[in-house]
Order: C-alpha cells, then sequence, then structure tokens
C-alpha cells in the first residue's frame, strides 16, 4: 500500500522519553470501543497502577491487566507483532483467560516495521516506539530507548494509518510479498478467521 496525503497542516503533539507513556497509556486506559496495537517487537509491558501510592510495595502490574478489563467491557483489542511474543509476555498472556480466548487477537507479519497505537479509530500514535517499557518510557531514567513519536486526532491520518493497518490484519498485503513462500511461517491471507471490520470513531 502507498500513499502520500495532500500537504496541508496536521495537529499533533510531539512525544519523547517517558512522554511515550504519558500519553499512550492513560489514553489506552480510557478505550471504549478498540484498541489496536503494531509493533515489531512484543514485551512483557509494566505499568503503574494509578490507585498505588508511591509506597506501595505493587506499584505495577503487567498491562494485560489493563487489557484483560477492556476485554470485559467488549473492547476490541488487537496487537499486530513482527516478532514472536517474548516469553514473560507469553506467560502473562496465558495466565489471563479472558485474553486467550479471544478478548485479545494476536497477529504476527515478519514484514512489520511500524508502530502505532489507535485507541476508539479517534487518537493515533505513530513513532519509533515498540511495546515494550524501554520504547515506551515505562522503564526509569537511564534505562529507556531513544525514541520519538507524535500523537493525533486528525481524521485523515487516522483513516490512512487504520487502511494500511487493516490491509495488514487481513491478508490483503500477502499476495505481493516476497516473503510469503520462502520465510513466512503463517501467511495471513491463509487465516480462516472473518476479516474484522474497522471501528467507527467514538463520538
Amino acid at each position: 500500500m502507498d500513499f502520500v496525503l495532500p500537504e496541508r497542516p496536521v495537529r499533533m503533539r510531539l512525544l519523547a522519553g517517558r512522554g511515550h507513556y504519558e500519553a499512550v497509556i492513560p489514553a489506552l486506559r480510557s478505550a471504549r470501543t478498540s484498541v489496536w496495537i503494531a509493533t515489531a517487537n512484543l514485551k512483557e509491558l509494566l505499568v503503574e497502577d494509578p490507585r498505588a501510592t508511591i509506597r506501595s510495595r505493587n506499584r505495577f502490574h503487567s498491562v494485560l491487566e489493563v487489557f484483560s478489563a477492556l476485554a470485559q467491557q467488549k473492547v476490541e483489542l488487537r496487537i499486530l507483532h513482527a516478532a514472536p511474543p517474548s516469553g514473560p509476555f507469553r506467560r502473562s498472556f496465558d495466565r489471563r483467560s479472558r485474553l486467550y480466548k479471544g478478548g485479545l487477537e494476536l497477529r504476527q507479519c515478519p514484514r512489520v516495521h511500524l508502530k502505532t497505537v489507535i485507541v476508539d479509530g479517534r487518537l493515533c500514535y505513530l513513532g519509533s516506539a515498540n511495546w515494550t517499557g524501554a520504547g515506551l518510557g515505562a522503564k526509569g531514567e537511564g534505562r529507556r530507548n531513544f525514541e520519538i513519536g507524535m500523537l493525533t486526532e486528525d481524521e485523515d491520518v487516522i483513516d490512512q494509518v487504520q487502511a494500511m493497518y487493516e490491509a495488514i490484519w487481513s491478508g490483503r498485503m500477502c499476495k505481493s510479498c516476497k516473503l510469503r513462500n520462502s520465510g513466512c511461517e503463517a501467511p495471513l491471507d491463509l487465516a480462516t478467521r472473518p476479516v474484522a471490520i474497522r471501528p467507527k470513531r467514538t463520538p
């Protein structure tokens, strides 16, 4: 999928360091209809419990607890990733039956290198950060990657990002991919799951 949007002003917030965490995680917690994530690397991500005090022994928990709560509210949850999930992520995922029984759907494509988080079809993060603690700024200062990104509610940008995401997710990009018959273990166009529909924006 190739496109270049016409040049025009776009409202956005520039993010770096912990700014990723402070923008993306609260948006994730507030999701009402859908969360779409694309990442090259998929690792366990620990987030701060907003109810805990700074002296609490258990100030942090897996972001999959947030996903589990969203799944209970029937929020559509997708993660498109390139590499196999890390061991800690896999174990954390497998402990949460609401997620592995269909609450969170994972699809792998080795060509995925885009990093995006789209919440409710109305808010979009685009940038360099993978879905990892070091990438999203969850780790302490001195342990984070050097990342930069942007947050926007621009409808045209979000429409194009969602269209590209859906084309990969549904397997429509597989036919022209040179890895399909040589380096891809499970082409997405062979999936038997129904093709999802892009979520409507929440008002």
